[in-house]
């Protein structure tokens, strides 16, 4: 049954640039629920009113220039994968603060949270971007509460979001608020997505972790480690093998790296077993190979650094040439080795 309620006006503000994904997704889940309730009116604008050329090299009509479209509920800032620096300026801060001026909620999606705070709309609150961006938001934005890890972060009437799906997410949330779960519910189910993720965009970064002096002790040490990341490392015996002091050793990686040796055979261990998890490795012999204790030494770790199990993430992100095998044995086929 459709709502007869006036449809809320959602603007999305694009640029010369703009990521595609960051607008088409969550634009998507207001359009699809309109299908239970006549409850949104998606409009596209762009600082000067004239058509932008997206992430992809092709150009998008918008429906006119942000000064000339009146008021809206939500006001949507999408991101880019230009530097932030080069498009959170000039007209489009100038378009959005004007825009955010009339709405009654403001959102970003990605690197959008850059123009957010440009305008001083993320001053003393919480907030998140993808996490290849947030250390630079909280570098050059010291009053903004970054929340690196986070999928979405809504603080009052400011909401932002990580890249590309966790705009989705955010709006499935914005639709949960205006028309209740059922309705945000059912327009997850027809765009194929999760209501709800659980943990945060660990789950989704690969880690870097920072890398030794070539000539350098702990480089010594540390390839020692990746060599054999299930030996019972010990920082004794690691400074043994290095000819230096425990003590000493600890104090260049702390130098160096900026973490103790333990933290770095830990790091080391845990990257392997997330590789051994995503080739289709059960939960024990990833364990075992990884240089855990047990499974539960393995499970503890993972809800520790990403808030799910070995086996939730297992399930995400084990490559698809692991399912492909799978899918065919179910069937009744073997692959050839």
């Amino acid at each position: 049954m459709h709502s007869t309620s006036v449809p809320r006006r959602i603007a999305f503000l694009l640029f010369d640039g703009v990521k595609s994904l960051d607008y088409v997704g969550p634009a998507e889940v207001f359009v699809e629920a309109n299908q239970a309730v006549q409850g949104y009116e998606v409009v596209l604008l762009s600082p000067d009113g004239r058509d932008v050329m997206t992430s992809l090299g092709g150009t998008v009509s918008v429906h006119g220039a942000a000064r000339e479209a009146g008021d809206f509920d939500t006001v949507i800032v999408p991101g880019s994968e230009l530097p932030p620096r080069d498009f959170a300026q000039g007209p489009l801060t100038d378009a959005a603060a004007a825009l955010a001026a009339r709405a009654r909620r403001v959102v970003s999606i990605c690197s959008g949270a850059f123009v957010l705070a440009e305008i001083g709309a993320l001053d003393g609150r919480r907030a998140t971007t993808h996490w290849k961006f947030a250390p630079e938001l909280e570098r050059r934005y010291p009053g903004v509460r970054v929340e690196s890890d986070a999928i979405f972060v809504r603080d009052g009437d400011v909401s932002t979001s990580a890249g590309v799906a966790a705009g989705i997410d955010l709006a499935l949330a914005l639709v949960e608020d205006d028309h209740g779960a059922d309705v945000a519910r059912q327009v997850a189910q027809l765009l194929l997505v999760y209501l709800q993720r659980s943990g945060g965009q660990s789950q989704y970064s690969v880690p870097l972790r920072a890398r030794a002096q070539p000539a350098s002790i702990v480089r010594r040490a540390t390839d020692l480690v990746d060599a054999d990341p299930a030996r019972a490392w010990t920082v004794p015996a690691l400074a043994a093998l290095v000819a230096v002091s425990p003590r000493h050793l600890t104090r260049r990686f702390r130098e160096e790296l900026d973490q103790s040796p333990a933290e770095y055979v830990m790091a080391v261990r845990f990257d392997l077993a997330r590789v051994h998890l995503e080739a289709g490795t059960n939960v024990t012999e990833t364990a075992a190979q990884a240089g855990y204790g047990s499974a539960e030494a393995l499970r503890r770790a993972f809800i520790a650094r990403l808030g799910i199990s070995p086996s939730q993430y297992q399930r995400r992100f084990r490559s698809a040439h692991a399912s492909v095998q799978d899918r065919r044995k179910e069937d009744g086929f073997e692959l050839a080795s």
